[in-house]
């Protein structure tokens, strides 16, 4: 490909999916000003690690960082998949760097078999239970689906971390085009209760109360618990609820939480039942969660108009619908839908083909 003008932003907001979206199209681009007025200015230690992700899943990647960590250049290579291991700082927890493999995997030379550790759930980012349970089952709707697999082989509660999963995500040569408007009625619940160096009780008390919340709404619901001991529970104690709502269409809805100092196990299953019902009432085929992963498939699809719903359009969603505008050249028709309060999205596939994937 030829040489692309480089994009140009400013602030460390929105930077990791600026990242992933170049690597995507394959366009440079650079970011100055990063938290240029802060006591310790520049690029934080997840960051880094993110532009680190990058370099091990793909070929050819350059970045030029300035000395003050306040400005990067980042000129794209060819995603390779393959193996990656990387060590996670405990500031940001392993959902912060899945999501960009979840992005960028499939369309990798090969298959990607990855190995993340550090803080397995946090309340800044998508647990590993939350993409386990739904962020790959969405997958399914743009026909990736065999071979998909997130394994939990160690759990690590914040602040120290120590949990341990393995990604492995198939290739595929093009996504199916997009066409879900039906988001139907929650036909279930389910979920998982975590605990790790605490009492196994816990977990217990999360689901009783969780289920105190939903069986107002609905009686199928069921509720895993998930007790870690040993070797297998990090280094710091902790519990927390991660729950799903499944549609008869299939449409997931999500909520979770985790214990900060003080919050009993009734208070984070209460607390999470009720962030549950409040994302099932914005409705919509895709939650607030994985509004941005619908978006970015259905502009990777075919050469052909692609459909969905989603509920109100989160600022994070807004600001990723202007990135791909800049990126692909791509823009959404977006019309509100008054009767259920949602809002339909609209676009033309880039008819995105990973040339990386050889022919079968």
């Amino acid at each position: 490909m030829s040489k692309r003008e480089v994009l140009h932003y400013e602030g460390h907001k929105f930077l990791k999916q600026r990242l992933v979206l170049s690597v995507l199209s394959q366009q440079p681009v650079r970011i100055d000003r990063i938290r240029p007025d802060d006591e310790n200015p520049g690029l934080r230690d997840f960051e880094i690690s993110l532009l680190r992700l990058l370099e091990k899943a793909t070929n050819g990647s350059r970045m030029v960082i300035s000395p003050t960590g306040t400005s990067v250049l980042f000129r794209p290579g060819m995603i390779a998949g393959g193996r990656v291991d990387m060590d996670c700082p405990v500031s940001r927890a392993i959902g912060y760097y899945l999501e960009v493999l979840v992005a960028l995997g499939p369309f990798g030379k090969e298959q990607m078999v990855a190995t993340l550790r550090g803080v397995t759930m946090n309340n800044t980012d998508l647990s590993v239970d939350t993409i386990r349970t739904a962020t790959l089952v969405n997958y399914r709707h743009f026909g990736i689906e065999e071979g998909v697999e997130l394994r939990v082989t160690k759990r690590g509660a914040p602040p120290k971390g120590g949990g341990e999963v393995r990604f492995i995500c198939p290739v595929v040569r093009a996504v199916q085009p997009l066409r879900f408007v039906d988001q139907g009625k929650i036909r279930r619940i389910r979920g998982i209760s975590y605990a790790t160096r605490v009492s196994p009780q816990t977990a217990n008390r999360m689901v009783e109360t969780a289920r105190g919340e939903l069986n107002r709404y609905i009686p199928d619901i069921y509720i895993y618990t998930d007790v870690y001991r040993g070797a297998e529970s990090g280094f710091s104690p902790g519990f927390g609820i991660s729950l799903v709502a499944e549609s008869t269409t299939g449409a997931l809805m999500t909520a979770e939480l985790c214990a900060n100092a003080g919050e009993s196990p009734e208070d984070i299953g209460r607390d999470a039942a009720r962030m549950l019902l409040t994302e099932i009432e914005r409705g919509g085929c895709f939650d607030s969660p994985h509004q941005w992963l619908a978006l970015l498939l259905m502009v990777l699809g075919p050469e052909h108009a692609v459909k969905t719903r989603i509920g109100k359009l989160t600022p994070f969603s807004i600001q990723y619908l202007r990135d791909i505008r800049d990126f692909f050249n791509t823009t959404f028709k977006i019309q509100p839908d008054p009767a259920s309060n949602t809002i339909t999205v609209t676009c033309l596939g880039t008819g995105y083909t990973n040339v990386g994937k050889k022919t079968s």
